[in-house]
């Protein structure tokens, strides 16, 4: 009969203690029944105490995957939270049902085929909801006459190296969608997504600064009550705003543990307790300029603290918030600069062609009429010259600003060039004669005085008319009638209206 190891310590421990512990449960030999076999090696386990000094998981189970030992990290990991408890139980007493029925599955093929298992991940979920990923090692025990009386398994916690990776990851996927121009909505409904899916009980949100408001818009939020996002969404931006709002203020974070208690929600303490929000922490999310863009905020169903997992996600959101809505803005101030004209704001030429086609294509379905009407300052080179440049520029900003306030929505004001405008009235419901009388109204607005550097100046308009679709039925067309319509109003004076031929 060949005895049990030795039960003393060596005098210094292995560099590489789990293969030293593997290769001399491998040896283990002896010519009793199994159980004294699992016996025998969780004697010699339990020696060596500074198994229990370990970091890693490390256990022995039985042929039927019952534990027969298990160090101090295996039983801190498990509710019993000592690797005493863990004796004669199984993986289906400390796990959920899936998780431990495919380790079963696993533990049960090794045995019966004697084939170990290397470096093998798995995830998994622990009673109080934490969820641990582990690389994992398990290699069948055998007795002296070959059979296995069991196995050996050896666990390392990677969870931490897992959430990094998977951090990265999701950093390096949402900078992708901006680089590669995604919309700024799929971006941060991502980001939201991406920070939502790392931490447990914790729903996220977006608000966006409304351009030239002191109100935070709808941003993101996947996860929250419809009615809740409605709620809050236009909330003003102050010193006592809920968590957001006063983050904004603030233009640093806000952490409120309990949204009950503190005096910063007193306004929404009523509209928290309606949704179960107990904790709420926000921050703002800055522009490389230092403006306020927005706020990203947490919301946690008990009043708490964040952790410091929490707040690095939060740190992480806001840095790509802010990349994500700053690239769309400027985006959008590109789009704008093609498409309008600087000085007055005006869409511009090559926007005019587009809308324009775009409406004589639904006047076409539709079978109603457009007008257009091509309208030209009278004598404002005099103006450059007696009063500069400066002054021309800051009439045709208050010109252009009186013509947009005589049009509707649906209605198109350009820019053409100079001191050249064009009108597009697309209204299904009005008249040719309707329409010049608003065009009427246009003239009067801009005989209206202005009054630039203390002096008041006068200007008048030349207009040409053209209707869809007696007049043409291209854009090109149309506008070139009009043109044509507005030169015999300056041959016949100018100041004044020119509809095919006759005056108005």
């Amino acid at each position: 009969m060949v005895g049990p190891l030795s039960h003393s310590m060596p005098p210094a421990f292995p560099a590489d203690p789990l293969d030293e512990l593997c290769s001399r449960l491998l040896r283990v030999s002896t010519e009793n029944d199994i159980d004294f076999d699992v016996a025998l090696v969780t004697r010699e386990l339990e020696t060596r105490v500074l198994l229990d000094h370990l970091p890693d998981f490390i256990y022995v189970k039985d042929r039927r995957s019952r534990f027969v030992f298990a160090n101090a990290a295996a039983g801190r990991n498990s509710k019993f939270h000592d690797g005493s408890d863990m004796i004669g139980r199984t993986d289906f007493d400390i796990l959920d049902h899936e998780t431990a029925r495919e380790l079963f599955a696993i533990e049960q093929q090794i045995m019966s085929t004697g084939v170990a298992v290397q470096g093998r991940e798995e995830r998994l979920k622990l009673p109080d909801g934490r969820v641990l990923w582990l690389t994992t090692s398990k290699m069948p025990l055998r007795n002296a006459d070959g059979q296995i009386v069991g196995l050996v398994g050896i666990s390392r916690d990677i969870t931490e190296r897992k959430r990094q990776d998977d951090r990265r990851h999701g950093h390096a996927r949402l900078l992708e969608m901006i680089a590669r121009g995604q919309p700024l909505q799929a971006v941060l409904d991502e980001l939201v997504r991406t920070v939502e899916e790392e931490l447990d009980g914790i729903v996220a949100s977006v608000l966006l600064v409304e351009e030239g408001t002191d109100r935070l818009r709808h941003g993101a939020a996947t996860r929250l009550p419809p009615a809740y996002v409605k709620l809050i969404d236009g909330i003003g931006i102050g010193p006592k705003v809920g968590s957001c709002g006063t983050a904004a203020w603030r233009r640093s974070p806000v952490l409120v543990r309990d949204v009950l208690a503190d005096p910063l929600w007193d306004d929404y303490r009523e509209l928290a307790r309606m949704f179960g929000f107990r904790s709420c922490w926000s921050t703002p999310i800055l522009g490389p300029d230092g403006r306020v863009l927005g706020t990203f905020g947490l919301y946690s169903d008990s009043p708490r603290e964040p952790t410091d997992l929490e707040l690095e996600l939060m740190a992480m959101a806001t840095d790509i918030a802010g990349i994500a809505i700053e690239r769309a803005r400027n985006e959008q101030r590109i789009q704008h600069m093609a498409h309008h004209d600087p000085l007055t704001g005006l869409p511009n030429r090559a926007l005019f062609w587009t809308q324009f086609s775009r409406s004589l294509h639904q006047a076409r379905r539709e079978g109603r009429k457009i007008t257009v009407a091509y309208v030209d300052l009278d004598n404002f080179k005099q103006i450059n010259d007696t009063l500069g440049h400066a002054a021309g520029d800051e009439v045709l900003k208050a010109l252009s600003s009186r013509m947009a306030n005589c049009i509707r929505a649906s209605d198109l004001l350009v820019r053409l060039g100079g001191d050249e405008f064009a009108i597009v009235f697309s209204n299904p419901n009005q008249d040719e004669l309707g329409v010049l009388r608003r065009l009427q109204d246009v003239r009067t607005a801009i005989s209206r005085p202005i009054v630039v550097e203390g002096r008041s100046v006068a200007a008048t308009c030349s207009m040409g008319v053209a209707f869809f679709p007696q007049d043409g039925d291209t854009p090109e067309a149309l506008l070139a009638r009009a043109d044509r319509a507005m030169y015999e109003a300056k041959d016949q004076g100018r100041d004044r209206l020119w509809v095919s031929g006759e005056g108005i």
